[in-house]
């Protein structure tokens, strides 16, 4: 942690998170591993969309002991964040069970059927 992140902002930044990230890192590793995962999201020609590269990240994240965390890391748990929580308000109507919707959230940790 650097001089520049508070003690309190820090905390407020892992406990969004948290709240934020329902997957395990296993769980977030195997549904990246899926057909369904990597159909979602904002993809360059041929290339991983940034959702399917965060929710690497995530993985990443989730498994590294919070101490170590630099502020770089918390700025991508503060990106995550913010995702999950203006895709929550964006949700598809009816059954969103199979949506682009749910997949896309969950590339980024966040499974809103839970």
């Amino acid at each position: 942690m650097s001089a520049h992140r508070t003690g309190t902002e820090r905390d407020e930044v892992l406990a969004d998170f948290d709240d934020a990230v329902n997957m395990s890192a296993g769980e977030l590793e195997g549904w990246l591993a899926t057909d369904e995962s990597w159909s979602v999201g904002q993809h360059k020609e041929g290339e991983e969309s940034t959702g399917h590269a965060s929710g690497r990240r995530i993985v990443e994240l989730l498994r590294t002991d919070r101490s170590s965390l630099s502020d770089d890391d918390l700025a991508h748990m503060r990106k995550v964040v913010g995702y999950v929580r203006r895709h929550l308000g964006q949700p598809p109507a009816g059954d969103a069970g199979g949506s682009r919707w749910r997949y896309s959230l969950m590339n980024w940790g966040h499974d809103p059927q839970r």
